[in-house]
């Protein structure tokens, strides 16, 4: 039987994710890409205490899009700000500690010739 090194805990009995889960706070938000697209980005989330390959895995079939995980954060195709809170608030993080932020207007406007 493994114990873990960080609660003391049987593996199997582990809670560190969860209490991580808790804890971090995530920010989500909106970028404009190359020709015009959207993608949502998730940052804030601690590679080394939750999985974010797992995490990616599921907000990508929860969300019903394509995505990516890069430099500790999410990146997903598409507008989907409120659903990603949904989808986490559903998995264990506090729905107080995700942070939805609205990108700034300056930087998502196309460049007029």
């Amino acid at each position: 039987m493994k114990i873990c090194d960080v609660c003391g805990l049987p593996e199997e009995l582990c809670v560190c994710e969860e209490i991580a889960r808790e804890v971090q706070t995530v920010k989500v938000f909106t970028v404009r890409r190359r020709f015009g697209k959207l993608m949502t980005i998730v940052e804030g989330i601690d590679e080394h205490d939750i999985d974010i390959k797992e995490l990616t895995k599921e907000l990508k079939a929860r969300c019903a899009c394509g995505g990516t995980a890069k430099k500790g954060q999410i990146e997903l195709q598409g507008d989907h700000k409120r659903k990603v809170k949904e989808v986490l608030s559903d998995i264990g993080f506090s729905s107080d500690t995700i942070e939805i932020r609205d990108a700034d207007k300056k930087f998502n406007r196309r460049k007029r010739r």
